[in-house]
C-alpha cells in the first residue's frame, strides 16, 4: 500500500459511511468487518465522528493503538477469520489500484508516444510499453467491475478505463502535459480530455465546413500548379488541415471576444492562407505570378511569398475579427517576436488591459522551430512583464524534414516541439489527416488560451507533397518518403470518403463545390489577362495616414520648449514620495539635476534624456524603452526607476508629471538581442506617434540581431512599404575596454544605407541628443534612428549644454567651430563622436588657434551639397582631415570613401586619420590602446 492507496481507500470509506450501498459488495464487507477486535463489530451508524471524518486509515490508526501493535497486521491478526479474509482482499484492492493508478499515469506522460500520429505511418521509436500485464494487471483483472478516483466519472471495469485512456491519448492526438507543475491545469486538462476522449462531437455543418476548407486549400493549390508551372509557391499540399485548423480558431477566438488577430509565418502555404483565410483576390495573388511591372520593382518589392497582408474576418456568429499577417522574410523565425510586439502595442493602444482583444497566431515549421535560437527567446518573452500578451497559439507545420535534413540530423530531441516544455503549457500533437482531430485540439487549445492566458503548441503532422518548393525533387534525398506520398490521397478526398459512409455529404455536393471553386478561380485568372486590370493595393493604416517615408525632408524640426517648462519638468524627475528612500549615493545627482533645472549648472546626458522624455510625455507621446539594465543604464547614468533601500518598492518619476500625460513603459529585458529587437520593432509598426527605443547594454551587442537589422529596420519601406520610427541606442566609443566593448559597428549601417532608409546618428552634446529624440518623434517623416550613444561622455564635465540650448535650439546635422573661423584655417579636421573631445583638448595643449575642428552629429542621410555648405570659408583646393577612432577599414570612413571619393566635388581633398586596418574593432591592452590613440592624435596634427 502507498499514499495513493490510503487516499483511494478514504474516498471509499467516507462514501460506505454516507451511503453503505455506494461502493462495491467487496469493499461494504471489508468495513463492516474493519473495527472487528477483541470479537466486536463497529457499524457505520455506530462508528464514532472522529473516525468517520479522518477516513479508514485514520480508523486504523486508532485501532492499532488499541490493540498495542503498530501495524495493519495486528488487526487481521486478532479477527475473526471471515474478517480476515476481507482484509487479505482489501489489500489486494489496493495493489490492483495501485497498479491501475500507475498506469492510469503512464498513459498521460507516455501516451503521445504510441499515438498515431503519422500520416505516413512510419514506425515510432521508442515506444513505450503501455500493456497491463507490464504493470501486473492480468486479462482476469482487466473485467473487474472497479472505481478510479483517479478519472473522472471513471466506473465499469477496468479494461472500459484503459479503452477510455486508449481513445484519449493514443489516437490521432497525443498530448505532452503532465511537465505543467500547476496541478489545476493538468486536471482542467485530464477533465477536458479524459471525459471527451478527446473528440468532438461535431455536427453536420461543422463537418461540411471542415470539408470546404480542406477543398478551398486543395483546389487552390492545384490550380495555380496547373496555371503556373514551375513557379515556386511553396504549396501547402500535405498539410492542408491548416486551413480548417486557422478557420475553426478564428471561429473559437470570435467566440471569446478577440477582435484582432496577427498572424506571422514562413513562406510554406502563405498564399493558400492570404487566398482562404484572409481573402485576398486570387486576381491580385495570380497577377503577381506574370510580374508585368518590372519597372516599378528595380531594386524593390519582395516576392509573393513574403508578403503580408491585413483584412476582416465574419464569423459564423457575425463578428468581425481584423487579421494582420506580417511581412516575412527568408528568415523564417525571426518573425514570430516581430508579431509579438505588434500585438502587444494593437493592446496598449485600444486600451485592452486585461490583453483578451488582441492575440498572435504563429505559424512555424518543424525544421525551423527546432533549430532557430529565436524561438527559444520568443518563447522566453511570453510571460515576462514587459513582453506578455496572453498566450500565442504557435501551430507548427510538421513536415518531418527540413530542407533535406531528416529530423535525426536536425534536432537532438523527440519532438520538434520540445523546446516549448520550457513553458507550463500543453504541447498538442495532432495527425493532420484526421480533421475531426485536428477539430478537437483547436477548440481545446483556443479554451486553454482562455483559460489561463498563456501560449499554447500544436504540433500539426503532415508532410510535403512537392519537396522544399516546386522546383525541388525530394526523391534524391528522401525516396522512402515520397514512395509513401506518392500512393496517398489527399486529405480532402480522405475526409470525403469518410463523410460519404456516415452519409453527412453526397458526391453531387462534393463535385458543386468543386465545380464552384474552380470556375471562381478560372475567372479570377482570366480577369488578370485584361488590359485593364488594376491590382488591389494595400495603403498604409488608419494611424499612419499622417506619416510618411521616402527621401528625407529639407524644412527644419521645430523641437523648441519654453524654458520654464523644461525646468519644472527637470524639478519633477528629482521629487520623490513622502517616505521613499532612495539610495544615498543619488542624493548628489538628484541635487544637480535641480541646479540645472534652475539653470545654474549645464545638463549632463543623462538628464538631458530625461527632460526629452519628459516633454514628449507631457505632450501626449508615449515612450516604450527597454533594453538589458535600461532602468538603471549600464553605466549607472539614467536611474529612471528607483528602488526604495528598505522595501525595494519602486518609483518611477517620469510617470508622475501629471495626470494627462501619455503612458511609460520601460522595462529591463532578458538577455536577448535578436527577440527583444524584433518586438520593439514590432511594437514601432503601430506606435507612429510615440517613441519606441531599443537600447544594446553595449553597441555591439545588435550584432547578435543581425538579421532584424538587415532583413527588417533596414530594408522594410523598400520591399514591403512598412514605415517605423524605431530608435536604437548604441553605446560606442574607443576607451581601451578591448574589442568587444568599443564599437558598435557603424560601418555595417552605413554600408546598408540608402535611399534615405535609416538615419544614423552620433550626437556630443546633451543638447544635440535632446532635439533628436524630439526630431524623431514630432516630425513626420518616419524612419528607424541609430544613435550611437556615448560612455565616458556621459560623466565628461565638457559634454554638458545649458537649459536654454534645449530650449530655443534644434538639432544639427553638422556642427562647425565656434572658436576658429575656417576662413583662417591652416588644416580642417572632421570628426564625429568622442574623438572630438581629444582633439579638442590636444588643440589647446598645443595652443593651435588656427585648426578648426568640425563635428557630423548626422551621417545618413548625409548629401554632397550640405557638407559643401558646412566647409563653407575653408580656402578651396585645402586638404581635409578626416579623424577617427576606428580602424581604417571600420566606422565611417569606407561609407565617405565611398560616397565623397577623393575630393569633394574636386573642390576638398579628403585625407584619412585612423588606426590602420584591423580584423579586431580595436586591441585588447589599455596599454597599447593609449599608445594607439596618442599616435592617432599625432598624427592628426602633425606638421603644425
Amino acid at each position: 500500500m502507498n499514499s495513493f492507496s490510503l487516499d483511494y481507500i478514504d474516498d471509499l470509506y467516507v462514501k460506505y459511511v454516507q451511503d453503505p450501498s455506494s461502493v462495491s459488495e467487496t469493499w461494504r464487507q471489508y468495513f463492516e468487518q474493519f473495527f472487528v477486535v477483541g470479537g466486536t463489530t463497529a457499524k457505520p451508524a455506530a462508528k464514532p465522528a472522529s473516525s468517520v471524518g479522518a477516513g479508514p486509515q485514520t480508523a486504523m490508526a486508532g485501532a492499532e493503538k488499541s490493540a498495542g501493535n503498530g501495524h495493519v497486521a495486528s488487526l487481521v491478526d486478532s479477527a475473526s477469520p471471515s474478517a480476515m479474509r476481507n482484509a487479505e482482499e482489501a489489500i489486494w484492492l489496493s495493489r490492483i489500484q495501485d497498479r491501475v493508478n500507475n498506469l492510469v499515469r503512464e498513459y498521460r506522460v507516455r501516451g503521445h508516444l504510441t499515438a498515431d500520429l503519422d500520416p505516413l505511418g512510419f514506425d515510432r521509436p521508442d515506444r513505450p510499453n503501455l500493456s497491463p500485464e507490464v504493470y501486473g494487471l492480468s486479462d482476469e483483472d482487466l473485467n473487474l467491475p472497479f472505481e478510479s478516483m483517479a478519472i473522472e466519472n471513471a466506473g465499469g471495469t477496468i479494461k472500459t478505463i484503459l479503452k477510455r485512456l486508449q481513445n484519449t491519448y493514443c489516437r490521432s492526438i497525443g498530448a505532452q502535459f503532465m511537465h505543467i507543475n500547476r496541478r489545476n491545469i493538468r486536471d482542467w486538462l485530464q477533465r477536458r480530455m479524459e471525459t471527451t476522449e478527446n473528440r468532438l462531437e461535431l455536427s453536420h455543418d461543422v463537418q461540411r465546413r471542415i470539408y470546404v476548407r480542406l477543398a478551398d486549400a486543395a483546389i487552390f493549390e492545384e490550380f495555380v500548379r496547373r496555371k503556373f508551372v514551375g513557379a515556386k509557391t511553396f504549396s501547402l499540399e500535405g498539410a492542408e488541415s491548416l486551413i480548417p485548423l486557422l478557420d475553426l480558431a478564428l471561429e473559437k477566438a470570435g467566440q471569446h471576444n478577440v477582435k484582432e488577430v496577427v498572424m506571422g509565418m514562413a513562406h510554406r502555404g502563405r498564399l493558400n492562407v492570404m487566398a482562404n483565410i484572409l481573402k485576398k483576390r486570387a486576381t491580385n495573388i495570380f497577377w503577381s505570378f506574370d510580374d508585368p511591372t518590372p519597372e516599378m520593382n528595380r531594386g524593390g518589392g519582395d516576392v509573393r511569398y513574403h508578403l503580408g497582408y491585413s483584412s476582416d474576418w465574419k464569423t459564423a456568429a457575425g463578428e468581425n475579427i481584423h487579421i494582420s499577417l506580417c511581412f516575412n522574410p527568408s528568415h523564417l523565425e525571426f518573425v514570430n517576436t516581430v508579431a509579438q510586439g505588434r500585438t502587444r502595442c494593437k493592446q496598449d493602444r485600444t486600451g485592452d488591459v486585461d490583453r483578451k482583444e488582441v492575440m498572435t497566431i504563429l505559424i512555424h515549421g518543424d525544421a525551423a522551430f527546432a533549430g532557430e535560437g529565436v524561438v527559444q527567446e520568443t518563447l522566453n518573452l511570453s510571460e515576462l512583464p514587459g513582453y506578455r500578451t496572453n498566450g500565442t497559439l504557435h501551430v507548427v507545420i510538421n513536415n518531418q524534414v527540413g530542407f533535406t535534413t531528416e529530423p535525426c540530423d536536425g534536432r537532438s530531441t523527440t519532438y520538434a516541439t520540445d523546446i516549448a516544455k520550457m513553458l507550463q503549457i500543453p504541447i498538442f500533437h495532432v495527425n493532420g489527416e484526421d480533421p475531426e482531430a485536428v477539430a478537437q485540439v483547436v477548440s481545446l487549445a483556443m479554451d486553454f488560451r482562455k483559460e489561463f492566458h498563456r501560449d499554447v503548441v500544436i504540433d500539426l503532422y503532415a508532410f510535403r507533397r512537392w519537396g522544399h518548393n516546386e522546383g525541388d525533387e525530394p526523391r534524391f534525398t528522401q525516396p522512402r518518403m515520397y514512395a509513401e506520398i506518392d500512393s496517398r490521397a489527399t486529405v480532402r478526398e480522405q475526409y470525403l470518403g469518410q463523410l460519404l459512409k456516415l452519409g453527412k455529404i453526397t458526391s453531387a455536393e462534393a463535385e458543386q463545390i468543386q465545380k464552384e471553386r474552380t470556375e471562381k478561380l478560372e475567372s479570377e485568372f482570366e480577369a488578370t489577362k485584361h488590359e485593364t486590370f488594376v491590382p488591389d493595393t494595400q495603403t498604409l493604416a488608419a494611424n499612419w495616414s499622417q506619416y510618411f517615408g521616402g527621401s528625407e525632408p529639407t524644412e527644419v524640426t521645430d523641437t523648441t520648449t519654453p524654458i520654464e517648462t523644461l525646468s519644472e519638468l527637470l524639478d519633477k524627475v528629482t521629487r520623490l514620495p513622502a517616505g521613499f528612500s532612495a539610495n544615498k549615493k543619488l542624493k548628489r545627482p538628484m541635487a544637480q539635476k535641480r541646479e540645472m533645472a534652475k539653470g545654474t549648472l549645464p545638463l549632463d546626458w543623462a538628464s538631458a534624456e530625461a527632460v526629452a522624455f519628459a516633454t514628449l510625455l507631457a505632450n501626449g507621446h508615449p515612450i516604450r524603452m527597454t533594453g538589458q539594465d535600461c532602468q538603471r543604464g549600464t553605466f549607472s547614468q539614467r536611474h529612471a526607476v528607483l528602488h526604495d533601500t528598505k522595501d525595494g518598492s519602486t518609483y518611477t518619476p517620469l510617470k508622475h508629471l501629471s495626470p494627462d500625460q501619455a503612458p511609460l513603459e520601460l522595462y529591463n529585458s532578458p538577455l536577448s538581442e535578436a527577440g527583444v529587437l524584433g518586438f520593439e520593432y514590432g511594437y514601432s509598426l503601430d506606435n507612429p506617434d510615440g517613441l519606441t527605443i531599443w537600447e544594446a547594454q553595449f553597441g555591439d551587442f545588435w550584432n547578435c540581431a543581425q538579421v532584424i537589422v538587415d532583413q527588417f529596420i533596414a530594408s522594410a519601406e523598400d520591399k514591403w512599404n512598412r514605415l517605423s520610427g524605431l530608435v536604437m541606442l548604441l553605446p560606442h566609443g574607443f576607451e581601451g575596454q578591448g574589442p568587444e566593448h568599443c564599437s558598435a559597428r557603424p560601418e555595417r549601417f552605413l554600408a546598408m544605407a540608402a535611399e534615405d532608409n535609416i538615419q544614423v546618428c552620433q550626437p556630443t552634446t546633451p543638447a544635440q541628443y535632446y532635439h533628436l529624440l524630439r526630431r524623431q518623434v514630432i516630425r513626420k517623416w518616419r524612419k528607424p534612428l541609430v544613435i550611437l550613444t556615448p560612455k565616458s561622455l556621459l560623466r565628461h564635465p565638457r559634454c554638458v549644454s545649458p537649459l536654454k540650448v534645449l530650449a530655443n535650439g534644434s538639432f544639427k546635422k553638422i556642427l562647425r567651430d565656434r572658436k576658429v573661423s575656417l576662413a583662417d584655417s591652416r588644416r580642417l579636421l572632421v570628426c564625429t563622436g568622442k574623438v572630438y573631445f581629444d582633439l579638442l583638448e590636444a588643440r589647446e595643449q598645443r595652443g593651435l588657434d588656427d585648426v578648426a575642428i568640425m563635428r557630423i552629429e548626422q551621417l545618413y542621410p548625409l548629401s554632397t551639397e550640405e557638407l559643401i555648405a558646412a566647409f563653407e570659408g575653408y580656402p578651396k583646393g585645402s586638404e581635409i582631415y578626416w579623424v577617427q577612432d576606428e580602424p581604417t577599414n571600420m566606422g565611417a570612413w569606407p561609407y565617405l570613401k565611398l560616397n565623397f571619393g577623393d575630393d569633394l566635388q574636386g573642390v576638398y581633398p579628403l585625407r584619412r586619420v585612423s588606426r590602420v586596418e584591423s580584423a579586431s574593432p580595436s586591441t585588447g591592452s589599455l596599454a597599447a590602446h593609449k599608445l594607439e590613440q596618442a599616435d592617432l592624435i599625432n598624427e592628426a596634427f602633425e606638421g603644425l
